[in-house]
């Protein structure tokens, strides 16, 4: 019996040593400190080269600026990988894609130019991939004030030397003319979602921290919540507690 007992008691540790190695850790998005490793990952060498270009521009319905979308073609040597979907001897060109009032991909940059102008302006000089850019068309209709909303990301929050959607995704407003271009979630606060509410003029944002800093977010961090009035002369994100 006692030589069953013990058979039963290593079984199981092995069981549970073997369920703890099949348990996939949840990926980090930020890195708070930088560790230094001595391994050296070999990988396959692609050679790749990119090139700068603007997609086509556009104009949202109501609106008198055109949008010119900038980002990066990458192109592969095996062909096995490229960005879009527009392609041309196997090279996509496209970097957005547009639906009447919103435009999304991944792209670094907009440019900005007035419907009766040639004078060109960009929207950043900051090193960024933008997401997704909303036109608030009920907003304009209603109120007269027409805002752009951007999810995008604007910092290497994992540092791995890119800045991509495996950092964090933030949320920035602008005007119809790119200009006055402000963050108005908190920086290292992941976005959840927004909406807009027009009775209030009010644009409600839901951002997550990662309180206990362990590089990912969880059930075990903090949710935030933040509402910005979209006819203020500067854009504020002040923070409520419905819970």
């Amino acid at each position: 019996m006692r030589v069953l007992i013990a058979y039963i008691s290593v079984v199981s540790v092995m069981f549970l040593a073997s369920c703890k190695r099949e348990e996939k850790e949840t990926p980090k998005k930020v890195i708070y400190e930088e560790v230094k490793s001595t391994a050296v990952k070999e990988e396959k060498k692609v050679d790749t080269s990119s090139i700068k270009i603007a997609d086509l521009p556009i104009l949202m319905d109501g609106t008198k600026y055109l949008i010119h979308p900038v980002g990066d073609v990458r192109v592969y040597d095996d062909y096995s990988r490229v960005y879009g979907s527009s392609k041309t001897n196997q090279v996509s060109y496209a970097i957005s894609n547009y639906n009447r009032f919103e435009l999304t991909g991944y792209f670094e940059n907009l440019k900005f130019q007035h419907i009766d102008s040639t004078a060109i302006h960009s929207l950043t000089d900051t090193k960024m991939q933008i997401q997704t850019v909303t036109y608030l068309n009920t907003i304009a209709e209603k109120f007269k004030k027409h805002v752009l909303v951007y999810t995008l990301v604007d910092h290497d929050t994992n540092k791995d030397g890119k800045i991509d959607q495996n950092d964090i995704k933030s949320l920035y407003l602008s005007n119809i003319d790119g200009t006055q271009f402000t963050k108005v979630s908190e920086d290292y606060n992941e976005l959840i979602d927004w909406n807009i509410i027009e009775p209030q003029k009010r644009l409600y944002l839901r951002s997550i921290e990662d309180i206990n800093k362990n590089g990912a977010f969880d059930k075990k961090d903090k949710v935030h919540y933040h509402f910005v009035d979209l006819l203020a002369d500067e854009w504020k994100a002040e923070e409520y507690m419905p819970i």
